[in-house]
């Protein structure tokens, strides 16, 4: 099973790398059969996707997830902004540190999640990737990536826990890709966020981004907040600081454009806030004077309330099903056209995440966004 991952893994490198394609349109997968030979001459991603799957005929079944549409006022004659924010849970904490119980062990390799990772992003296409807990960016997912057409940038914490594990890969951190294709890179920034002036191990990646359609300006912010319980006050401190840090690059963005007031750009803000919708930090960005709201709360009939849970793990102190992922955005400047539901309980099963058929005990969350009109 290793070695058909590899070279499955090898051969999908080389083709993306060797030529720029558009994102096939489903996915790749962690198990290939040892005998699969996937031809790294193929340039045709329908033919590199039909090889796939005839590869992957035998995997247990994924998510199948389907988008909500919203409707959220009236948008500017624009294309879709794809947004996708995970965690995809650091290879060396998933092996080392944090006990997912009733996961099988080989479900936890990196030969077979780096497949699941990438099916994932794949399948969902988006034009925005933030994610957190990277721990093999250089490796995998940046050259992978940039093959596609994306530009990534990557922070690491600066104490990773990943470090302590043996045979690590090196620190986790946050990850941004965007495709270049979409959007003209305009400025960027790594964070390591502060409580109370005082330097913390959670960081930050924020760009700035010109939509190459509509000539519109938007930021976009992925983090990782402190995370476990008696830290609350640790979380709340991130998130202002991280707020702060936002409104001094947009009004800075806004003054370099003859004076454009802030209002027009837009935010949208990623992250694994490891708050639960309670918690002193959701109301701050909630109430934040940048007039933020949460994308996710659209799948609920009132339009107010977060999902469930976005993550459902088991460890041995017993079962965690809750909401800790968000996607922030400034809502009178952007509007929400779909967001991707989640899956069921009998979806994920049992034994809940990771597992053979999801690589994180996050799930991936997708809003599809459009400019409003302006006044």
């Amino acid at each position: 099973m290793g070695g058909g991952a590899t070279r499955l893994y090898s051969a999908l490198t080389q083709t993306l790398s060797s030529s720029p394609l558009p994102l096939p349109p489903s996915h790749l997968d962690p198990l290939p059969p040892a005998d699969i030979n996937l031809d790294p001459r193929v340039s045709d991603p329908v033919e590199l996707l039909r090889q796939c799957e005839e590869a992957l005929r035998d995997r247990p079944p994924r998510f199948h997830r389907k988008f909500t549409h919203v409707s959220d006022g009236s948008s500017a004659p624009s294309s879709t902004i794809r947004v996708m924010q995970w965690n995809i849970l650091a290879q060396a904490l998933g092996e080392g540190l944090d006990s997912f119980v009733r996961c099988p062990l080989e479900a936890l390799s990196w030969s077979h999640r780096k497949y699941l990772i990438l099916e994932e992003i794949l399948t969902y296409r988006p034009h925005i990737l933030c994610l957190q807990e990277v721990d093999h960016y250089y490796d995998t997912l940046q050259p992978v990536l940039a093959g596609l057409g994306y530009s990534g940038n990557f922070c690491p914490k600066p104490w990773s826990p990943c470090l302590d594990v043996e045979g690590n890969n090196g620190p986790d951190g946050c990850a941004l890709f965007f495709d270049q294709s979409r959007f003209e890179f305009l400025d960027s920034m790594n964070l390591r966020l502060s409580a109370m002036r005082i330097p913390t191990n959670q960081v930050a990646v924020v760009t700035m981004l010109r939509c190459r359609s509509t000539g519109r300006c938007f930021c976009i912010a992925v983090t990782h907040l402190k995370a476990r319980s008696g830290w609350e006050w640790l979380r709340s401190a991130q998130g202002s600081d991280l707020l702060r840090h936002l409104q001094n690059l947009v009004q800075r963005q806004a003054g370099s454009q003859t004076g454009a007031p802030t209002s027009d750009i837009p935010l949208v803000i990623c992250g694994d806030f490891n708050a639960v919708p309670s918690e002193e930090v959701y109301r701050r960005f909630t109430a934040s004077p940048l007039g933020l709201d949460s994308a996710y709360k659209k799948l609920s009939q009132d339009g107010l309330t977060e999902p469930e849970y976005t993550t459902w793990k088991i460890r041995p102190t017993g079962e965690c099903c809750t909401t800790l992922d968000y996607i922030w955005y400034t809502q009178d400047s952007l509007r929400v056209d779909a967001v991707l539901d989640m899956p069921t309980e009998e979806q994920i099963g049992p034994d809940r995440l990771p597992s053979f058929s999801y690589p994180s005990d996050h799930l991936s969350l997708v809003c599809d966004f459009n400019f409003k009109e302006k006044e």
